[in-house]
Order: C-alpha cells, then structure tokens, then sequence
C-alpha cells in the first residue's frame, strides 16, 4: 500500500509538473511592459501611462535596509529555507482556521516569484504544487541574492511601476540606490496591496503602512528604537507629475499616435512632447478661474484652448474645465461655429486681392437676394475704414468685403492657413456660419504670428527607449511662406487694433503687444477668441456641450479673460523674426515699383501668363 500510494503521488506530481517551464530560460520570462513616459519640453515628467519597469538592480546595489523592510514583511525566513517555508505555511494554515478565513499565506518570495514569472494568479490547490515545485528549482539554479534580485525586479508596487527600481523613480523621484529607510518601509508595504496603499491615491494611508513595516523591523532587529521612531518621524514626500491634472487631455491625445509611431516593443518608452508644463498650469488656473465664478462664465458650462508657438509646436491644451468630471476633448474634437473670428481671413484675402486698411466701406443695412447681414447689437454706424470695421467687428462691412474679394479665396486662404474642417463657400462663410475646432483656428492663427508662415500643429517632437534608441523623430518641414509680408503687416495692425481699442481689448496683456479677434455665434452659443501676444498663439472657446444659448457670453466676456489670464502667466515665446520689419518694408517698395506684379504674386498668379 505504501508503494501503490508512492507510485499515485508520483504520478499525479508527474502529471502537474510535466508542462512548467524550465527555469533556466527565465532571462526569457520578462513580462512584458510597454509603458510610456511623457515628458515635456523642458525634460519634466507630464504623466506615466501603462506598466512602467525600471533598470535591474542586485541585491550589493540597494540599501541593506530596503532589504531587510522587504524580508521582514514577505518572508523573514528566506535565507533558512529551501523555497519552500513549512513553518510559515503550518503558522499560516493555523491563523486561517482561527479566524475561519484566509488571512495568511504561506508563499516565500521564490514561490511569489515562480509565480509572477510562470503561473497564472488562480488559486488552486493544483497552482500551489506547480508553484512550490518551480520554488525548488528556482533555488538549485539561482544564488538566494539573485532570487530576491529577480523578485525585486518584477514585482508589482501600484501605479503601474513594476520593480523597485520603477517604483523608488515614480514615488520619489530617485533610483531605489537613493532611498531613505522611511521610504524602504512604505515600498515594503506596498507588497500587501498596492493599490490600497500606493501613495500616489492616498499618502495617508501608505505612511501609516510605512509605520507597521518599522514596526516589524524594530521586531527583527533589522534596526533601534532610535532608527524607528526617526522614519516614523520624517515626513515622506512623493513626487508628483509635474503637470496638473488636466494635462490628460493632452496625454490622451497623443497617447495612441505615440503607440503607433514607436512599433512594436517591449520595452518601456520616453516620449519627448513639446507641452510647457508651465505654459500649461497657465492655461488651466485660467479656464478655472474663469469658469468655476457665476458672474464671468455668463451661463456657459465648458470652455477649450489651444496655445502653441509659431512652428505649431503645442505648449498647452485645455479641452475643458475639468478633466476628472468630463474628459471629452474639446479642444480637439469640438466642431463649433468661429463666427466672427472668422474675419480674420476674410480680410487677409481682401488685403491679398489689393484693397488697404485705409479703404472706406459702408456699415449699413444691404442684401443680397433673402439674405442680409446683421451687426451683433443692431446698430449700423455708416461710412468707415476697414481696419475700423474689423475692429468694431461689423458684420455689414466684412459681407461686403467678402463679396468684392470671392468667397473662393477666401476659402483658399483658409486652407492655405490651416483650416481643414469644410468650409461652406456662400455669403454667410464671411461671418464664420460653418464648424471648425479650437486647435483649427489656433494653427491658422499662427501664420499672423510667426511672420507669415503655415504653421503645422504638433506634439511629438521625438520617441526613444529607456535605453536611449530613437524610434522616431518628427521631420521638421521646410518652411511654407503663407502670407506675403504687406498682407502679413496690414493683418497685424489690425488685429493689434482690435486688442487695443476694438473687441478683443479685454484681452490685452499689460506689457506686451497683443493682436486677437473676437467671435460670437447666432443667440451667444458659441463664443471665441483668436490672438497672439508675442510669438506665441491661442484659440478659446466657450460655450455649452448641448449648443444651448448662454447668457450672453460674448467672444469679449469669458474667452478675453481667459486668454489675457492665460498669456499674462504663460511663458514667452519667441517673437516674429528679427528682420520682420525691413521685409515688411522691402514688400511695400516692391509693390510701389511694380504693382501689378505684386499684386498677381499676392494672389497665386506670378509668373503664369
């Protein structure tokens, strides 16, 4: 019978453990990660996403007693034993039946290990005898050391870091050679439940947790009372994201391109963006601001911005008040209506077809078969120059100019600048009657800014390894000039009009030149802001998700505000280039020398017949 009974268990051991790995191609065994890092401009961690692993790192390079706070909660007897603790699972199986439950395990760190390396997470009587069968033959292949060094190396510590490396680099901003023993006990503690007591969802709680594994130091002998009660003592910081929460509006953008543009891999990623942090906490303290007081929201729930340099790199991206309760995009994918902001290229084209700020046009009541254009307050106030006009905003005068110019070309200014929603080419195009989104405008705005050039709208400049391999590098493209430099230099003196003493003049920054137009939809729906003050560029919308009417929030109201906050903190951006001016006024004696030419040039026609 003891031979029968011999030959079963065999058997059934044989039967269990025919199919487990081999141990010795655990170099092999790596899970596999494919976590982001998202920095921004500056090199600043903007946020982490997916499963992060850190460098490897031997048992002689962590400190003694990042070891000691490890062993004293997982396994103190794991220099004693095989892999496999009879004493601790008898001491287990008795606590589980005292308390009617299972409170206690009885797994060593090698059978943990076997099992984050080979087996599923199934708690199965058949799962336990493959799991202590690896355990054994983890021990006759690897060194105690190089089994902690493994387990240490890919085990979980909550925020999607695996291995202490990953979580010492993710909780406090430093490599695990580097932490304090304060900082050993609460990613000790971590082991338990990482997710209950990760410090990034409640500091509170993982401090707490820190002072148990202290506790259970000061047990083993691992350090003095005086040791304890110092770490218990010291404030534990944890370093944060840079950026502040709504930068996930920006991360979630970009997050599936990045995936895409590094492949396949296994590794971790660094993807460098051209987000400004700073920049960045501008503009949401701005949209904030703004939108969380009853007296400047003006009945408008949610509010968008985009704000980039003159190559169209984007420095900041707010695609609503707040991202925890509502993380739909705004700035992205939002198609409202520019309205009068809208202008801006119906007098550009004006401007490239051959008529001047200076030239007069009547602001009075005209039609054009059923259709007849309306000033937003009703009144008309007569003959008037075109800079004075769109600075006023006058719906009248901008039909008009629209009329004498082509709607055509004006469409083809558009695009030409950045516009790629359909542009509806009727009369109403000229009072921005069709949908567009914030980051649209922001780049078509760019070209105002820059010194006449398309400007391509982006945020990945580079991809690279943990390792320091380029996956990909964005090609800059040569430059595209957009905007001839007397168009260019008419344009900008009328939007700078416009923020001085027009529509857009609560939007001024103190100390800096601001050019920007306003726009205001059909019943206050949609209201917007479009402008630069220095060389950087931005869009703002306000409005309502449900396109319901607010309560007469106008491109002046809620969008100035929040633009002039913005750009009062944000950081400054280069200007136009250096030598603007002389080509400024190289272009104006070009255009009196030959004026004809000049004018087929602005247009799209030199050198054809």
């Amino acid at each position: 019978m003891a031979l029968i009974g011999f030959l079963a268990v065999a058997a059934f051991l044989v039967a269990i453990t025919r199919d487990l790995p081999n141990v010795s191609d655990i170099e092999f065994a790596q899970p596999r990660m494919g976590g982001e890092v998202y920095l921004d401009r500056d090199g600043r961690v903007i946020a982490r996403r997916g499963a992060s692993r850190g460098a490897s790192l031997s048992v002689d390079e962590l400190p003694p007693y990042l070891i000691d706070a490890v062993l004293s909660v997982e396994d103190r007897r794991f220099y004693d034993h095989s892999g496999i603790d009879l004493r601790g699972i008898a001491r287990a199986m008795w606590a589980n039946i005292r308390a009617g439950s299972v409170v206690q395990g009885g797994s060593t760190i090698t059978q943990q290990l076997a099992k984050n390396l080979f087996l599923t997470s199934d708690r199965t009587f058949v799962r336990k005898i493959q799991e202590m069968v690896l355990a054994w033959q983890l021990e006759q292949r690897f060194t105690k050391d190089e089994i902690l060094a493994l387990y240490l190396d890919r085990v979980y510590f909550g925020a999607g870091a695996y291995g202490v490396e990953a979580a010492a680099q993710r909780y406090f901003g430093r490599s695990a050679r580097d932490v304090t023993l304060g900082e050993a006990a609460l990613l000790a503690g971590l082991l338990k439940a990482p997710s209950r007591y990760s410090p990034a969802n409640d500091l509170e709680r993982a401090a707490a947790r820190a002072t148990v594994v202290l506790d259970l130091m000061f047990e083993t002998g691992s350090i003095t009372e005086e040791e304890r009660i110092e770490a218990a003592q010291t404030p534990i910081r944890v370093a944060r994201a840079a950026s502040t929460p709504g930068s996930g509006y920006f991360i979630d953008w970009i997050e599936e391109e990045a995936r895409e543009l590094a492949g396949d891999r296994e590794a971790d990623i660094v993807v460098f963006t051209t987000l400004d942090i700073d920049a960045q906490r501008a503009a949401e303290n701005a949209v904030r601001t703004v939108m969380t007081n009853p007296e400047t929201a003006r009945g408008a729930d949610q509010a968008a911005l985009v704000a980039m340099s003159g190559d169209g790199s984007i420095r900041a991206l707010v695609g609503g008040v707040d991202y925890a309760t509502s993380p739909y995009n705004r700035a992205i994918l939002a198609r409202r209506q520019p309205g009068s902001a809208f202008k801006a290229f119906v007098y550009a084209a004006a401007f490239e077809g051959g008529l001047r700020p200076e030239d007069v046009r009547d602001d009075m009541p005209v039609a054009w078969g059923d259709w007849s254009p309306q000033n937003y307050n009703g009144q008309y106030s007569g003959p008037m120059t075109l800079e004075t006009a769109f600075a006023r905003s006058s719906n009248v005068v901008a039909a008009r100019v629209a009329e004498e110019t082509g709607h055509g070309f004006i469409a083809q200014l558009a695009r030409r600048l950045g516009i790629e929603s359909e542009i509806r080419v009727d009369r109403s195009m000229a009072l921005g009657s069709f949908e567009v989104t914030p980051i649209e405008l922001a780049t078509a705005y760019t070209a105002f800014a820059n010194g006449g050039y398309r400007a391509y709208s982006h945020a990945i400049d580079r991809i690279e390894t943990v390792d320091g391999e380029v996956l990909y590098e964005r090609d800059i493209p040569d430059d595209e000039r957009v905007l001839d430099q007397r168009t260019l230099s008419w344009m900008r003196r009328l939007l700078e009009t416009t923020a001085r003493s027009g529509t857009a003049r609560f939007a001024a920054t103190p100390g800096a030149t601001t050019g920007a137009k306003t726009g205001t939809t059909n019943d206050n729906r949609d209201a917007w802001i479009a402008g630069y003050t220095g060389g950087l560029t931005a869009a703002v919308w306000v409005g309502n998700d449900d396109f319901t009417p607010t309560d007469r929030a106008a491109g002046s109201g809620p969008p100035a505000a929040i633009f002039r906050a913005f750009m009062g903190a944000a950081p400054a951006e280069a200007s136009v280039p250096a030598n603007w001016q002389e080509r400024v006024e190289e272009a104006e004696e070009e255009d009196r020398r030959d004026p004809i030419s000049s004018l087929l040039d602005r247009i799209g026609l030199g050198g054809q017949p």
